[in-house]
């Protein structure tokens, strides 16, 4: 259910700003996304497993958070990273 290293390298050297950039929003929402779309797929399988549906909103409240702070400080990449991800804003 985790991110092997090779993944995450793969998304961070996707959406990073330079080569040394890790902990970016922008870095930081694509991975987010990613788990949040393995864990919704986790929960259409098991749906009574609560401990991972109370995991599952609490990365979606985080990505909402670091959404709005990207969109108040920075608007164009704000939308290059929905239009990325296919998010639905």
């Amino acid at each position: 259910m985790a991110l092997s290293k090779e993944e995450k390298a793969k998304i961070i050297k996707d959406f990073a700003k330079n080569e040394k950039d890790c902990g970016s929003a922008e870095v930081q929402i694509a991975i987010l996304t990613r788990e949040i779309n393995d864990l919704t797929a986790h929960m259409q399988e098991h749906i009574h497993d609560y401990h991972s549906k109370r995991g599952l909103l609490m990365k979606v409240g985080r990505r909402k958070k670091l959404l709005n702070y990207l969109k108040e400080n920075d608007v164009v990449s704000y939308r290059e990273v929905i239009k990325k991800l296919n998010l639905r804003k």
